[in-house]
């Protein structure tokens, strides 16, 4: 496969720079048999009393922070913990720097130059560690939207709160899971009122989930890795939900990987803790999402070939055009959509 078979045209006026209020409200195109075009407080009825949503809790912390060498302004984007106090970052003008040198951010908050990685990103020692580094980050830090959000200056207060999901609990991601950003307290209450069960898993979504592929071919990528976690209580409930015939509904990409990180091949979830790179592309075989919540995905992304592989690349395009067409709107502000996994068809890797 190459990577050219996942491209399409997106309009710029269809990206999202806000999220529609309430959140609920914003659209859902259900994509089944039919493409239907919905809103996202229609999903209680289109699930079934038994049916099980996995969710992601990670919780995205304020991961952009400000920086100076000298007279050199500097923009720092953490982008993975490598140890305590240690990131991994993207550096605006990282090119002025040298190992060893101090980047202050804040009065009484700074780093040194620990490595310069020759993918251009840089480690940073912070002077803090532990729960007080992550303090000085909550403090100093903001928003780590992505490149496709525009802002006239830094995100805003608003952005700290659209940004996050109602389910946000663990700190660690450098990116919003957006499929959980369409939950609302009323549709949840609707969803329980329906019989349908909720699990939390946790993976910390990484910066690498927005890195355009560069290779020509899909199977010469090398995909980002990210740290899950699913805990034994609930690994245990998805299995009774779909062992009594409940459907496993995967909100977000996010989950759905973790769920298919941890599923063995007789189709039982067992507890999972530490890194995942899974890369889903058409003809991955999967063992345990029935159903996938999730916005619309870049042309030429990890993610929209992900989706292909759930419904299949045929169905995905026409759907896609539907939504281009309808005015949907994309990306992490954006609408999204409900997808049913097809039958894997297309050859491929996992």
């Amino acid at each position: 496969m190459r990577v050219d078979d996942f491209d399409f045209d997106l309009p710029p006026a269809a990206i999202a720079q806000r999220p529609v209020q309430p959140r609920d409200a914003a659209r859902l195109l259900d994509v089944g048999e039919a493409v239907v075009d919905r809103v996202v407080r229609d999903l209680p009825a289109l699930l079934r009393p038994g049916d099980c949503l996995v969710v992601n809790n990670t919780r995205v912390i304020p991961a952009r922070l400000p920086g100076r060498r000298g007279s050199v302004i500097l923009e720092i984007t953490l982008l993975e913990e490598t140890g305590p106090g240690m990131w991994r970052c993207l550096v605006r003008r990282a090119r002025r720097l040298r190992v060893g040198q101090r980047v202050d951010i804040a009065p009484g908050f700074n780093a040194e130059v620990a490595h310069k990685n020759d993918d251009g990103t840089v480690v940073l020692a912070f002077d803090q560690s532990g729960d007080a580094l992550m303090d000085a980050i909550e403090r100093h830090g903001t928003a780590p939207l992505p490149p496709y959000i525009r802002r006239p200056g830094l995100p805003d207060a608003r952005d700290r709160r659209d940004y996050q999901t109602l389910f946000a609990d663990r700190p660690g991601a450098v990116a919003a899971p957006t499929a959980g950003l369409h939950f609302t307290e009323p549709l949840l209450a609707a969803l329980d009122d329906r019989g349908i069960q909720r699990v939390t898993v946790t993976l910390h979504v990484g910066a690498g989930t927005f890195l355009p592929v560069k290779t020509a071919a899909v199977a010469d990528h090398v995909i980002h890795r990210e740290w899950g976690e699913i805990t034994a209580d609930a690994a245990e409930a998805i299995n009774a939900a779909h062992a009594a015939g409940g459907r496993v509904v995967a909100v977000g990409t996010t989950s759905l990987r973790l769920l298919e990180t941890a599923v063995g091949a007789d189709g039982r979830l067992t507890p999972f803790r530490g890194d995942t790179d899974l890369f889903i592309v058409p003809g991955f075989r999967f063992r345990i999402a029935d159903m996938l919540l999730t916005n619309f995905h870049l042309p030429r992304s990890t993610l929209f070939m992900l989706v292909c592989a759930f419904a299949g690349t045929a169905r995905m395009k026409a759907a896609y055009a539907h939504a281009i067409a309808a005015g949907y709107r994309f990306y992490s502000y954006g609408d999204c959509c409900l997808l049913e996994r097809g039958i894997a068809t297309e050859p491929g890797v996992a």
